[in-house]
């Protein structure tokens, strides 16, 4: 895995990642996808920088895949 996805300094627009989705948050489901917009504008966030994938959904990022993933 290439990172966590807490620093907003690792995620940008067009890289591969799991995310958590909002109801999906009890149940800790990932959705895999490529990330269009970041939404948080801190550096940092304890629970992953939240952004908005390609398709529109809108959750935080778990983890930032490598290009073989």
């Amino acid at each position: 895995m290439a990172g966590s996805g807490k620093n907003r300094a690792d995620v940008r627009p067009g890289m591969r990642v799991d995310i958590v989705l909002k109801q999906d948050q009890r149940t800790g489901a990932l959705t895999r996808g490529t990330v269009k917009d970041l939404l948080t504008n801190s550096a940092f966030h304890p629970h992953g920088i939240k952004v908005r994938l390609t398709d529109g959904q809108v959750g935080r990022v778990q983890a930032i895949l490598d290009d073989g993933e």
